[in-house]
């Protein structure tokens, strides 16, 4: 049985008191905490095998490039790729979305090519196509929301020309909660010859991802967020395309033969991994995944879609509340009557509750909202209904005070 009282047992930092308050973490679409188990796998590796993989016949070398080359399979598993050298570490989901803008622009996209995103999207998914428009001279295209801030698919539909290259969408939204119809987006596109990118950041923690099912070209996601460290990501691609693209750094590692007159690049996944690779977090991210898995995606995702329902019942106990969007899967974003969001954040924080206040890294679709920010409560499968409860209590008490 789920039980996430017992799971929290294996997440130490759950335990601690913030402003002398037991701490309720509603962050988690930021970045999750970490399991015991992973924090032990990271002084393990250091303690017992750290050396640079790849690169030594020695013991310490060999054992360390094993773990880290079956961690790169078990990210394989977890997506469902078809190969395991689809799979390349990156520093996070921004990292990989701007290799592939940066590839893409060398290789396959130029002057008046068009890219589509949406209003939606994170700055990891703007920024860079929007360097690439300026450096090459392509276009962005913007898929507009409907009044309920939905993707307008019909609208989505009508914006492919024989100009198209690329679709890059957000499959869960970090602002609004709400699932894109990622699999129906991606079906548009392959029927124009678009190839899409899956930004995954909000949905691999929380739902199972099967990029064979869902037929993505690419999938960008980060370790933090799914109960692994920091620094270390993937950027999973169709063996078709990632073999078309050059690589996105030059050094070690991602080469065959190095002349001054000309070199010649290594096969995939290295060409993409020049330098000393983050193995030390790649073999946690392993370890992080084994840890989801032992509990079960699916169980995982039925835990927080009780607690964003729950969570939204409660909160219309609150005089003024105004949720945004149509949130259904672990965010869930708000605003209280006339208090500012950072004001609400700050004195919640007060009461130990963790919860996101302002833009979210999503300033073009707060534009369109028309509001300053919002406050945004995150949830993860050590979250509870006890601690949505606080969350509730403590935005009465701040909306009183207020009042």
């Amino acid at each position: 049985m789920f039980n996430p009282d017992d799971i929290r047992k294996e997440f130490p930092i759950l335990g601690r008191q913030v402003h002398g308050k037991p701490l309720v973490y509603l962050d988690n679409a930021a970045t999750t905490q970490k399991p015991r188990c992973v924090i032990d796998a990271i002084s393990e590796a250091y303690c017992t095998i750290n050396a640079n993989v790849h690169r030594g016949i020695h013991h310490l070398s060999q054992v360390a490039t094993e773990q880290f080359e079956e961690a790169r399979n078990k990210v394989r598993g977890f997506i469902n790729a078809a190969h395991s050298h689809e799979v390349i570490f990156t520093r996070g989901t921004t990292e990989s979305i701007n290799l592939l803008a940066t590839t893409l622009g060398n290789t396959l996209l130029h002057e008046g090519d068009e890219v589509i995103i949406s209003t939606m999207e994170h700055h990891s998914n703007i920024v860079p196509w929007q360097m690439l428009r300026d450096r090459t001279g392509i276009a962005i295209k913007v898929i507009p929301l409907r009044e309920d801030a939905t993707l307008d698919v019909n609208a989505y539909r009508q914006m492919f020309t024989d100009r198209t290259r690329l679709v890059s969408l957000t499959h869960v939204s970090n602002v609004l909660g709400c699932t894109n119809p990622i699999k129906e987006c991606i079906d548009i596109a392959h029927s124009h010859n678009v190839p899409v990118l899956i930004d995954g950041a909000q949905s691999t923690p929380h739902i199972k991802v099967d990029v064979q099912a869902l037929d993505a070209d690419f999938l960008a996601f980060s370790g933090h967020k799914v109960y692994a460290p920091t620094g270390i990501g993937v950027l999973y691609g169709k063996e078709k395309w990632l073999n078309r693209l050059q690589p996105y750094q030059g050094g070690g590692e991602m080469i065959q033969t190095v002349r001054f007159e000309h070199t010649t690049y290594n096969e995939l996944p290295y060409k993409f991994e020049a330098g000393t690779p983050n193995y030390i977090g790649a073999i946690a991210l392993g370890k992080a995944i084994d840890f989801v898995e032992s509990i079960g995606i699916e169980n995982i995702a039925r835990h927080e879609h009780a607690l964003t329902q729950y969570t939204l019942e409660r909160l219309n106990e609150i005089e003024g509340i105004r949720i945004l969007g149509k949130p259904d899967g672990s965010a869930v974003s708000f605003l209280v009557g006339d208090i500012h969001p950072a004001d609400l954040g700050t004195l919640l924080d007060h009461l130990g509750i963790a919860i996101r206040t302002g833009h979210h890294c999503a300033q073009p679709l707060i534009d369109h909202l028309g509001i300053p920010g919002t406050v945004r409560a995150s949830f993860a499968l050590y979250n509870t209904k006890a601690e949505v409860d606080a969350l509730i209590e403590g935005i009465k008490r701040v909306a009183r005070m207020f009042a």
